[in-house]
């Protein structure tokens, strides 16, 4: 298992890159994202990236997404579609993917956001390689703390990782901003696209500011500039993270340096087009009703106790959760418990002892830390 430290906006390249350079170009990977509202939107980007005009076509990659809010017709097509690909595909996805499903002959797989849970990086690094077949799995961390640390905390918990060293990946800044131009092109051609990137990034840092290793994965030492170039945003999202951050308020350009007529700025679907011009209409008939709409917002807000929070702070939410539903388990298993004779409590005990021995003894491997990748079987 190796890791790859690359800045923000090199990220896709590099993905790109580790792709095209291994030889042969695997014909399944997997690349993990931490949320679907981020699958939703690089499904759209990804493909601009890793296939340029010069790619031969037998090279070309085909991008199959995959998480668990698509509709259960439309998650079935596309894991078939990735199962039965007879090209180069690369499987984009969230821990969905990382365990449960039977993926077999996965050449690569790539975590382009560390798991939440330190928990899944073993299950998603654990489809490469299968069944004897040779497999490479890296991990993308950002220059600092997560290069630095993260790499650690994972050797602590016997996962040890080392850095990627072959291929040979270097990314420089004019490939990393023509990648960039590329992504914003696509969203120019679709305002809908903008918006799930919008979507994506918010959910993206409410996902990183959940981290377990939450000394590691800390939102107020994030490059959001970097950050919102990498995910060739038009423009950074109205977040209270952002409004908090001293330094991106002193200096911060929340248009990224884009010039954009926001008026003029199209939607593909004539409907929802149409939508749109009648609520600009409508202010611009109007102009004092947004900050009426708003401030009404605000106030019911206030009747109701609500404020404006950054997302870090809902953790104590999420905890609350948490154990209520580990109550609610405890509650369903000694209910279960209950109808079982002596010789079935027996039976789960023994199961119990043993799943326990082999976490212990640490016999979930995957891969060395010094056998250094040689291609594909």
């Amino acid at each position: 298992m190796r890791y790859l430290t690359t800045p923000a906006t090199h990220k896709l390249p590099a993905l790109a890159s580790l792709l095209h350079s291994l030889d042969p170009t695997p014909l399944k990977s997997i690349a993990y994202l931490s949320t679907c509202a981020a699958v939703d939107y690089f499904q759209h980007l990804l493909p601009v990236i890793l296939n340029s005009k010069n790619t031969p076509i037998h090279e070309q990659i085909t991008v199959i997404p995959l998480h668990g809010k698509h509709d259960p017709k439309i998650r079935r097509t596309n894991f078939i579609r990735f199962l039965d690909s007879t090209t180069p595909a690369i499987l984009l996805t969230t821990d969905l993917a990382a365990r449960g499903l039977d993926i077999p002959s996965v050449d690569l797989t790539v975590q382009l956001d560390p798991p939440s849970d330190p928990k899944s990086f073993l299950h998603r690094a654990g489809r490469a390689g299968r069944a004897g077949r040779a497999g490479l799995s890296v991990i993308f961390l950002l220059p600092g703390r997560e290069s630095e640390e993260y790499p650690a905390f994972l050797s602590v918990r016997r996962t040890p990782v080392s850095a990627l060293t072959h291929p040979v990946i270097s990314i420089d800044d004019n490939t990393a901003l023509a990648a960039i131009a590329a992504m914003r092109k696509v969203i120019r051609s679709d305002r809908a696209l903008h918006d799930k990137g919008q979507r994506a990034f918010v959910s993206w840092v409410r996902s990183y500011s959940a981290h377990e290793a939450a000394s590691i994965f800390r939102t107020v030492e994030l490059p959001w500039a970097d950050l919102g170039h990498a995910w060739g945003l038009l423009k950074m999202p109205k977040m209270p993270e952002l409004r908090k951050d001293t330094a991106w308020k002193e200096s911060g350009d929340p248009f990224l340096g884009q010039k954009l007529d926001w008026d003029a700025f199209k939607y593909k679907d004539v409907a929802r087009e149409k939508k749109r011009r009648d609520e600009l209409a409508a202010t611009l008939a109007d102009p004092g009703k947004f900050g009426r709409e708003r401030d009404a917002k605000k106030e019911i807000m206030k009747e109701k106790g609500l404020k404006d929070r950054a997302w870090s702070g809902k953790l104590a939410h999420k905890d609350e959760a948490v154990a209520r539903r580990e109550k609610k388990e405890a509650r369903r298993t000694a209910e279960r418990r209950s109808k079982m004779n002596d010789v079935e409590r027996e039976e789960e005990r023994l199961l119990l002892e043993k799943i326990a021995a082999v976490k212990e003894r640490g016999e979930i491997v995957v891969g060395g830390v010094d056998d250094e990748f040689q291609g594909f079987d």
